[in-house]
């Protein structure tokens, strides 16, 4: 949609549907203190034809009420945010998703900006405005032989902020705009049915979207390739499937690099869909499992944003794609296949796949030599059992890392929490005919396990961060700027944070 700026005015824009905020205050009435609407800042006009109305005395202005009104010829809707100094940011934008979703109605909608702001942090309202504007605008509609396309057209920003801030304004909006734009495509990714989304055509349309950023540089892996570079685990994962391995290398160097240039790796789950390959996943538990790539498309909306918005960060991602299916060639339980670094892992269950995916994916993500490496992936149906299917996990061998994810997952209003890998468990995943094998010894800290078993491909002077994202990458129903079915694109903000931050 677009946003346009309309700076250095009290008034406000005629449009189809104009919005104006409004906190609540207490004032005496008698003894008692009341809740009554702030009316400060309004349009004169605006004011005059709200106080003039009967019903407006029953509007307190509290946290997500609304009052609607007409004023020659226009609807006005004026949206309650309730005490300010109870106001936080995610309550804002909540907010601001429901809003939308009375806007989206409209072909053209005006609001009175200033009216809405945040603590005092213009800049920062304005794209927490647009960024949830255009996540909750998002539809998975590709499929549907009759679907309906929002009315919104065009949203008009008045304040009377002075037109000098313009510039600081649009870069605002631009970042808003970019970081919703990658969050919709990791979305789309998700949500692509796995009979059109193959390993083979997800490396090409990441490689078509890549190759048009500046300063990114796309190299894309084949089963050749892969066994050249003795991938034999991420192989053996892909030894049922009618479709080639792909691993796709992604670089960003920003315009101007030092010494003090942070380089960061991203590795990313890309299992176009799992069937438990021998280990046969039941029919119920096989729904869905388009999804078990979202880990790949997280870090590759993370990765896309940061490029687009000239992040001072190198950054490397990799994409592991393939299916795990069963056919005459597949792996088999009991099977011992020796992974990059040389170490053996013997696969008791095929469905425990991803991590021999991204074990191959984490030993060639040190080669990169990067100060850090993250990695997302749907991993485990145990993080569900721990955290719920609002929260992810973090694991990691650096605490210093762990800290600023979390930090950063504050900033984002998204919920990580940190679970540790303790040396029992990284006993558990020993073999006895082998070096590793590829479950533990009972069902219990399944997540923690998991990642204790990935941390065996990661150089010991490398920091390194493993996100579970199996909860949160889809069907966000909580959250109304989230799809209440499908892919969510949560975590891409946090990792976005993070890229813009990182010392």
């Amino acid at each position: 949609m677009k946003f346009t700026l309309n700076l250095g005015t009290k008034e406000f824009t005629q449009s189809h549907l104009i919005v104006i905020g409004t906190y609540s205050k207490k004032v005496k009435e008698g003894k008692k203190e009341v809740d009554t609407p702030s009316l400060t800042g309004w349009p004169k006009e605006l004011k005059e034809t709200f106080s003039s109305l009967k019903n407006s005395d029953s509007f307190k202005g509290s946290t997500g009420s609304k009052f609607n009104f007409n004023y020659e010829g226009a609807d006005v809707l004026v949206l309650g945010l309730g005490e300010k100094a109870k106001l936080d940011k995610e309550s804002l934008r909540k907010e601001f998703a429901k809003l939308y979703k009375d806007a989206s109605k409209y072909k053209k909608v005006s609001i009175q900006f200033d009216s809405l702001v945040f603590k005092g942090k213009k800049e920062e309202t304005l794209e927490m405005l647009a960024e949830t504007f255009e996540m909750t605008a998002y539809k998975y509609d590709q499929y549907l032989s009759d679907s309906k396309k929002p009315e919104l057209k065009e949203v008009i920003i008045d304040s009377a902020e002075k037109k000098t801030s313009a510039k600081k304004f649009t870069k605002a909006l631009e970042t808003a705009q970019i970081k919703a734009e990658s969050i919709n495509i990791c979305r789309d990714f998700v949500n692509e049915p796995p009979n059109v989304l193959r390993s083979t055509e997800y490396a090409k349309r990441v490689k078509a979207d890549a190759s048009k950023i500046k300063g990114v540089k796309v190299k894309v892996l084949g089963k050749k390739e892969l066994q050249k570079e003795k991938m034999n685990l991420f192989l053996s994962v892909n030894d049922g499937s009618a479709y080639e391995p792909q691993l796709v290398h992604l670089t960003y160097t920003p315009s101007k690099v030092t010494k003090k240039t942070k380089h960061i790796a991203f590795v990313g789950k890309g299992l176009v869909f799992d069937t438990g390959g021998y280990s046969l996943k039941p029919g119920g538990s096989m729904v869905n499992m388009k999804f078990d790539m979202a880990g790949s498309a997280t870090v590759y909306g993370a990765f896309r944003a940061a490029a687009k918005l000239g992040l001072d960060v190198k950054i490397t991602c990799l994409l592991g794609m393939t299916d795990n299916a069963v056919n005459s060639h597949a792996t088999m339980p009991d099977a011992i296949v020796k992974a990059r670094n040389g170490k053996t892992v013997e696969i008791l269950n095929t469905d425990a796949e991803g991590r021999l995916v991204m074990a191959d994916c984490l030993d060639y993500a040190c080669d990169q030599k990067p100060d850090a490496i993250i990695d997302a992936a749907t991993l485990t149906g145990a993080c569900l059992i721990a955290l719920g299917t609002e929260v992810c996990g973090v694991m990691a061998n650096d605490q210093k890392l762990a800290t600023s994810l979390l930090k950063s997952a504050d900033n984002a209003d998204e919920y990580m929490w940190q679970l540790p890998i303790i040396k029992e468990w990284e006993k558990d995943m020993k073999g006895t005919i082998s070096d590793l094998k590829n479950i533990g010894g009972s069902r219990w800290g399944g997540t923690a396990k998991a990642a204790a078993f990935l941390q065996e491909f990661v150089k010991d002077d490398i920091a390194w961060a493993h996100l579970d994202i199996a909860g949160v990458g889809d069907s966000q129903s909580h959250l109304p700027y989230c799809p209440s079915k499908g892919a969510s694109g949560i975590i891409v903000r946090t990792l976005v944070d993070y890229l813009s931050n990182v010392k």
